[in-house]
């Protein structure tokens, strides 16, 4: 079914809590596995409908902020979410009590049920009008976003649209567009921290509420993570500041070579070459066509999937007033249908995202197709990842077709991106853990502490007299420090085996395709450590890993200049 044509009924919350109470109960009287098992499927198949009515409002919502109706729909849902979580959390809780759980477990794998432990820890009833209210915050922080309009050349453009001028030649230009970005935030400054001390506190109180002394392992609980923790990040970002920083810092001062700069300022992080990035060539329409003939030539197996998504209107990429920012795959469980949801703006990020997207949305599309349960479609949150950051470098070949006679210089300026973002990526986590840890942090200590870490992760940086930049607050564009807690992380660890698999590619890419087809034909079966482990490949914490990899990526560098 085409996107246009989904309809769209705002789910029945009241009917939906009493199908859940009934389930519950017959899963608990269930008099044998297989009475439970269907009983729970049942439940899955309701929800599946539930959670497409509420990406369908989203999805709307989100491509036009201004439409009221689905503005309405939103808020509902934001109401609504805990109640029907809190639902879930019964038909879950039910199923691990059932006295035939050791049955069970056999017939629908004990992944599910360590799932289900961590997933109902994530939920108090106490805290239900304190989710309503981050659901809230977390709206609100993107509408302000959404509606920024900054002055560019006479005429009012939304903050997408300056990402060209950002990466300029003209370093007059290039400046011009850090300054008019950073100009309104600053003007902005005393919501955007007002909301952050919001979100902070409303965290800090609901994991205070479930005895938690902190948000921290609340919000990891939230993340799904069920083979990692604390400890194990903290050990990868440890690893990144030592091995990988001292790497990226002599890709920075080639690029200050590069652009024949005496130092490097922040207004010339992302101008990568004197002459200008890799710009695609050709229009929009033109990359959609590329990214689909691309697929087709890739594998069956992605040939398929574009012909699903193309012929679905299963992509909104083009940037345009009232539209959030940023990009995001999201799906339509009830119709096997993933969706992707972009800002083109005239840069290789338009590649990427029928690239870093579409690899999300493959995945989805062939695991909603494997019969696994709902809550099993997906991975962990960083496996995700992986499937989306492997699908950039697996594309490898295809290059061309966007770039043509910049292909080059597009491969060399992802892979030193990839790199750059890994330490930058570091650095978001560290500050979040540091400000759930110290929840009564003013916002001038927040700037303070965000300037710091820059230090650590990215001393190579240098802002000047920028506005907004200068004073710290950098990180209030990074929506997902307000959005989604503590999930920065995840690109960073998928980062690492994304390098691995490209490095795989390079040797044998056949080999390498196959391994990343059994990664995402997994679906949510198997925990990040299974599904790295059978790809023939290292988790990204792993002692070693990121000098390992380091040095591999290095080599590359240095054996193909442009």
């Amino acid at each position: 079914m085409k996107f246009s044509e989904m309809p769209y009924v705002r789910p029945d919350l009241a009917a939906f809590q009493a199908k859940g109470e009934e389930i519950a109960k017959r899963i608990a009287q269930a008099a044998s596995a297989d009475e439970a098992v269907k009983a729970y499927q049942e439940f899955d198949k309701i929800q599946g409908e539930v959670n497409t009515a509420l990406s369908l409002a989203y999805v709307r919502h989100t491509i036009d902020t201004r439409d009221q109706f689905y503005d309405q729909e939103n808020d509902f849902a934001d109401e609504a979410g805990p109640a029907l979580q809190e639902t879930s959390q019964k038909v879950n809780q039910a199923l691990l009590d059932s006295p035939l759980r050791a049955q069970l477990e056999e017939r629908m794998g004990k992944l599910l049920f360590t799932n289900l432990e961590i997933a109902v820890r994530t939920f108090d009833p106490k805290n239900m009008v304190l989710m309503q209210e981050e659901n809230k915050l977390q709206s609100q922080y993107q509408k302000l976003y959404a509606s920024a309009m900054v002055e560019w050349n006479g005429e009012m453009l939304p903050l997408p649209k300056l990402g060209p001028y950002k990466q300029s030649p003209d370093r007059s230009v290039r400046k011009a567009a850090y300054e008019a970005e950073g100009k309104w935030f600053d003007a902005h400054q005393a919501e955007l921290d007002e909301l952050y001390d919001k979100l902070v506190k409303n965290r800090t109180a609901q994991a205070r509420n479930m005895g938690y002394d902190n948000y921290l392992q609340l919000g990891y609980d939230r993340l799904g993570r069920n083979c990692y923790g604390p400890a194990q990040v903290a050990a990868f970002r440890d690893q990144i500041a030592q091995d990988m920083v001292p790497i990226v810092a002599r890709v920075k001062k080639d690029q200050e070579k590069r652009l024949g700069v005496d130092k490097l300022k922040y207004w010339d992080d992302v101008l990568l070459f004197p002459d200008g990035n890799a710009d695609p060539q050709g229009t929009a329409d033109e990359i959609l066509a590329a990214g689909k003939q691309m697929y087709h030539e890739l594998s069956p197996e992605t040939a398929e999937f574009a012909d699903f998504l193309w012929g679905n209107e299963l992509l909104d990429v083009l940037s345009k007033e009232g539209k959030a920012p940023g990009g995001y795959c999201t799906e339509f469980s009830a119709y096997k249908a993933p969706f992707i949801f972009s800002n083109f703006n005239g840069t290789s990020a338009d590649v990427d995202v029928l690239t870093h997207e579409a690899g999300h949305a493959f995945a989805g599309f062939r695991a909603m197709r494997k019969g696994y349960l709902g809550c099993m479609v997906s991975p962990t949150i960083e496996s995700c990842e992986i499937h989306s950051m492997s699908m950039e470098f697996l594309t490898a070949p295809w290059h061309e077709k966007f770039f043509g006679p910049l292909t080059r210089k597009y491969e060399i300026g992802h892979c030193e991106d990839a790199l750059i973002f890994i330490p930058y990526g570091c650095m978001v986590d560290e500050f979040q853990h540091r400000v759930y840890e110290n929840p009564e942090l003013t916002p001038a200590q927040r700037n303070e502490l965000w300037l710091k870490l820059e230090e650590k992760y990215r001393p190579w940086v240098d802002f000047e007299d920028l506005p907004f930049y200068g004073r710290g607050a950098g990180w209030q564009r990074q929506l997902h420090i307000y959005l989604y807690p503590l999930y920065y992380i995840d690109y960073c660890m998928a980062q690492t085996v994304a390098f691995q698999f490209w490095i795989a590619s390079m040797k044998d890419h056949a080999d390498a395709w196959k391994r990343y087809l059994r990664f995402a034909d997994a679906g949510g079966t198997k925990t990040l450590e299974e599904l790295v482990a059978d790809a023939g490949l290292k988790v990204p914490y792993a002692p070693g890993c990121i000098r390992e990899i380091g040095e591999a990526i290095s080599t590359w560098i240095d054996a193909n200049p442009l």
